[in-house]
């Protein structure tokens, strides 16, 4: 066989090895939108046009741990130093909430200054990659994942663990990460105590885990309310909703929902009005 009758062979292996090769990173397009969501099994960031949330003043109970984060996510969109942060505590209290509705303060302040991209929980695994991608855009991004949490034997930690700190190259200069969580060290109590328990070493044998909720230089907590904190919230939506209730009826009607729920909580206080607008013909959009 010759020369010339070896080169389609050639070219033909040529393409098989380029093809299982790592394909270079694709630039995505992120001027059209501030908000994103990753599709990790097909490595896009897919626009969210409208994005769900709460305006900022209407976050009530929660002003310390909104001024802290706001303060932190700006420094941020300026260019300068910020942390990571853990937003932890009971259920329906904001948490995720108040990350939204921090990105919202400054896009308005300062339009398009800060993306917003959420990565869900199962996807945490493919971080490494994300962020590859989104070192390479000149936009600020902060990444944002809701209700992280491991459970026993799962071993994702250690990929989010890299990319706060550990890794050689750590988290990208433009890329901040902010989680929420039930969970204040993002671990099921019981497998800390059981693994204290039957460890030669109980304070090695849990280092490791605990160690990944040390890397969120931010932790802020969050926590029941108390029913005047509860009233509160569901008297900001009524006025910004102008929904017609009288003061007496409100706290009757709001009482009463909280109680059939068993919690007070902003999440609730949300349910409630929106049960109140669609009595009255009301949306909320």
């Amino acid at each position: 066989m010759t020369n010339h009758d070896l080169t389609p062979v050639l070219e033909r292996i040529a393409d098989a090895l380029e093809a299982l090769g790592p394909k270079p990173p694709i630039t995505p397009d992120v001027d059209g939108a501030d908000a994103f969501v990753w599709h990790a099994l097909t490595g896009q960031l897919a626009p969210i046009p409208k994005v769900n949330r709460v305006a900022f003043d209407l976050l009530q109970g929660i002003d310390q741990q909104g001024t802290t984060l706001l303060a932190n996510t700006r420094q941020f969109a300026a260019g300068h130093a910020a942390n990571n942060a853990l937003l932890w505590g009971a259920r329906g209290t904001g948490k995720s909430s108040l990350v939204k509705a921090v990105h919202e303060v400054l896009n308005r302040e300062a339009p398009g200054s800060l993306m917003l991209v959420e990565i869900h929980r199962e996807d945490i695994p493919t971080l490494p990659g994300l962020l590859d991608l989104l070192k390479n855009l000149s936009r600020r991004t902060v990444l944002f994942c809701d209700d992280l949490s491991f459970d026993h034997d799962d071993a994702a930690y250690k990929s989010l663990k890299a990319v706060l700190e550990g890794g050689l190259e750590g988290r990208p200069n433009n890329v901040l990460f902010y989680a929420t969580s039930n969970r204040r060290h993002l671990m099921p109590r019981d497998m800390i105590d059981n693994e204290k328990s039957t460890a030669i070493h109980p304070g090695e044998a849990v280092e490791e885990k605990v160690s990944l909720s040390d890397r969120f230089g931010l932790w802020l907590g969050f926590h029941n309310l108390d029913q005047d904190t509860y009233f509160a919230i569901v008297k900001g939506y009524v006025e910004f909703y102008k929904i017609d209730i009288t003061a007496t009826d409100m706290r009757a009607q709001a009482l009463e929902w909280s109680m059939t729920r068993g919690a007070r909580s902003g999440r609730v206080a949300w349910q409630f009005i929106q049960d109140l607008a669609g009595q009255q013909g009301l949306s909320l959009d």
